[in-house]
C-alpha cells in the first residue's frame, strides 16, 4: 500500500521519474507476495531476484494458485520492471523523453495488479475489488493537511475555487459538500455554492442533483495536477 500510494502521489504531482522508480519496488513486493502465496510461506521482507524475468517465469510453473497469480500478473510484472530499468527513468538519452507516458503506463498496471490482489485475497468480483482499492488510497498532496475528519489546504494564496477543487480531488468517490465547505474554513456559503455549480458546469466535478455531494471528474484531476505542480 505504501508503494502504491507513492506512485499515485508522484503521478498526481507530475513527478514522472519517482513514480516509475516506485513501480520497480512495487514489482519486487508483488513478486514476493505471489511467491509466498504459492509456496505457502511468506518471507519476512520483499526479495529482489537476480533475474527478475526468469523469476516471474518460474511463477508460471505453479498450478496451485489462481490463474491470474500464475499467468497474468507474472507476465505484467516484467513489463512494469522493464520500464523501471530500461526507459527514460533509468538512462539519459534519446530524442524524446518517455517519462510521462511511461508513468501513465506504470500507474495503470499497478492499479490493475492491486485490484487483482484484493479480488483474489478477499473473494470479491472485479468491480467491488476496484472500489476497495479506490477507498484504501486517497489522492494526496503535500499542500493538504489531513487529520482524519479535518482537512486544510495549506497554501492560503490559492483561490476558493482552487482550494475547493483540491479538496474534492483529495477524496476518492463522492464527498459531502458540507464537509468541503467545513474544510475550506470559509464563511461565504453562497459564493461556495456558486463555485461548485461553476465547477460542475465546466465538468471539472460532478455535483449531485440535490447538491449534497460532489465528486472529481477526470478533467478536474488534470486541473488539480496543474495547481499543485511544483515550481
Amino acid at each position: 500500500m505504501s508503494e502504491y500510494q507513492s506512485i499515485l502521489n508522484n503521478y498526481m504531482e507530475r513527478r514522472w521519474s519517482p513514480s516509475e522508480l516506485s513501480g520497480g519496488k512495487f514489482c519486487e513486493i508483488v513478486y514476493t507476495i505471489l511467491e509466498g502465496f504459492g509456496a505457502g510461506n511468506y518471507p519476512s521482507k520483499p526479495t529482489k531476484p537476480n533475474n527478475f524475468l526468469d523469476a516471474c517465469r518460474g511463477l508460471e510453473k505453479r498450478n496451485n494458485v489462481p490463474r491470474s497469480f500464475q499467468i497474468l500478473i507474472p507476465r505484467v510484472l516484467p513489463a512494469l520492471y522493464e520500464v523501471r530499468n530500461n526507459r527514460g527513468v533509468g538512462h539519459v538519452g534519446g530524442d524524446v523523453d518517455p517519462n510521462h507516458m511511461d508513468a501513465t503506463l506504470v500507474l495503470a498496471m499497478c492499479n490493475w495488479v492491486m485490484a487483482e490482489l484484493v479480488r483474489v485475497f478477499h473473494g470479491l468480483d472485479v468491480q467491488d475489488a476496484q472500489r476497495v482499492v479506490d477507498s484504501l488510497v486517497e489522492r494526496r498532496s503535500p499542500i493538504i493537511w489531513d487529520d482524519g475528519d479535518v482537512k486544510r489546504v495549506l497554501n492560503t494564496n490559492l483561490s476558493v475555487r482552487e482550494q475547493t477543487l483540491i479538496l474534492v480531488a483529495s477524496v476518492n468517490g463522492r464527498v459531502s459538500t458540507a464537509d468541503i465547505f467545513r474544510w475550506l474554513d470559509y464563511e461565504n456559503k453562497a459564493y461556495f455554492n456558486k463555485t461548485l455549480k461553476a465547477l460542475h458546469k465546466e465538468r471539472l466535478v460532478n455535483l449531485s442533483d440535490d447538491q449534497r455531494f460532489v465528486e472529481i471528474l477526470p478533467p478536474g484531476t488534470i486541473a488539480v495536477s496543474e495547481i499543485v505542480k511544483p515550481g
